[in-house]
């Protein structure tokens, strides 16, 4: 099937979501880049997986997908988690928080790249995961933030907190993703007790 060239504004309104992004102070160890660099900003790198994991999981998608998912993290940064109590009400708090600021941010860069007012609006109700399992590309969104953890975060995370939270998380995790995204997920290369990890969840 053939590809679409970019639109101006789409290409705009990446090159606004990445500057924000190569803001993060946190850095990642990733292959030399070519420019002797072998180090970028964490959300940057992010956004990277997560622009490769849409590609993946859908052929052609909308540019108002590639923007939210493009803007997934938007200067998450800038609200640690420990700036919310440690409890589970503080955490949903938090998370509340930044699925409103992200998405606020994301629509004021669409808007200035060009889009409309509900084209922006659009990208914004995607990056707060509107009507998931009724809205086909929110459902593809929750996929690849899912896909994402599964193959840039969970071995570390996972070596942080106890087994049997760890495999609360899996089967969450599991099941937020559609039949496709459960298909990419079983093809993420993993080290061995990530992937018995992995196994241990679904068969539970």
């Amino acid at each position: 099937m053939a590809t679409t060239d970019p639109s101006d504004k789409l290409i705009k309104a990446l090159a606004l979501i990445d500057e924000a992004h190569a803001q993060d102070p946190r850095r990642i160890s990733v292959a030399d880049n070519g420019n002797g660099n072998d180090t970028i900003p964490y959300e940057l790198h992010y956004s990277n997986k997560m622009t490769t994991y849409l590609h993946k999981r859908t052929a052609n998608p909308s540019e108002l997908l590639q923007l939210a998912i493009r803007a997934q993290h938007l200067k998450r940064w800038e609200v640690p988690r420990d700036s919310y109590p440690a409890t589970k009400a503080g955490y949903y708090a938090w998370r509340t928080y930044l699925a409103k600021r992200q998405a606020e941010l994301a629509e004021r860069m669409c808007l200035e790249a060009g889009y409309s007012e509900a084209e922006a609006g659009r990208v914004a109700a995607l990056v707060r995961k509107e009507d998931l399992r009724k809205d086909e590309e929110t459902q593809v969104l929750e996929d690849v933030a899912c896909l994402v953890f599964l193959d840039d975060q969970f071995e570390e995370f996972e070596r942080g907190h106890d087994e049997e939270k760890i495999l609360g998380i899996l089967r969450k995790t599991w099941g937020k993703m559609s039949e496709r995204g459960h298909e990419l997920a079983l093809g993420i290369e993993m080290s061995e007790r990530a992937r018995g990890l992995v196994q241990r969840a679904l068969s539970g």
